[in-house]
C-alpha cells in the first residue's frame, strides 16, 4: 500500500504562499514521487522483516549444518587419536614386559653369581680352616 500523501494540502500551502497554480502543483507532484519512490511503507518494512527473519532462519539451519559437520569430524578425529594412542600404549606395555624380562633374567643371573662367590668363598674358607687346624 503506498504512502497516502495529501497532495491537495500541499497544493493549497504552496499556492497561498503566492506561487502559481502550475508551480504548485508540480511541486506537490514531486514531493508525491519523491516520497512514494523513496520512503518505506508498513508494508514494505514487514516484507522486509519477514524476508529478513527467513533469511535467519536458513542461517541459523545452515549453521547447526555446518556444527554438526564439525561435531563428527571431530569425534572421527578423536576416535583416531584414541585408537592410535592405544596401540602406542600397547607397544610401550609389551617394552615394558621384556625390560622388565630382561631385568629379571640379570637379577637372576647376578643372584647365581653371588651364590658362586659366596660358596667359592667358604669353601676357601673351609680348606684355611682345615689347614689351620692341621698346622696346629
Amino acid at each position: 500500500m503506498p504512502l497516502a500523501i495529501d497532495t491537495l494540502r500541499i497544493y493549497s500551502r504552496l499556492k497561498s504562499t503566492g506561487l502559481t497554480e502550475e508551480s504548485a502543483r508540480e511541486i506537490a507532484e514531486i514531493f508525491r514521487e519523491t516520497v512514494e519512490e523513496n520512503l518505506a511503507s508498513k508494508n514494505d518494512l514487514k516484507t522486509t522483516e519477514s524476508n529478513l527473519t527467513k533469511y535467519i532462519e536458513s542461517v541459523r539451519a545452515e549453521l547447526k549444518k555446518d556444527i554438526e559437520s564439525v561435531r563428527a569430524e571431530l569425534k572421527k578425529d578423536i576416535e583416531l587419536l584414541r585408537s592410535d594412542l592405544t596401540k602406542e600404549i600397547e607397544l610401550v606395555r609389551k617394552d615394558t614386559k621384556l625390560i622388565s624380562a630382561e631385568l629379571k633374567q640379570e637379577i637372576a643371573e647376578s643372584k647365581a653369581g653371588i651364590i658362586k662367590w659366596v660358596a667359592g668363598m667358604l669353601v676357601a674358607q673351609a680348606a684355611l680352616i682345615a689347614t689351620l687346624v692341621k698346622l696346629l
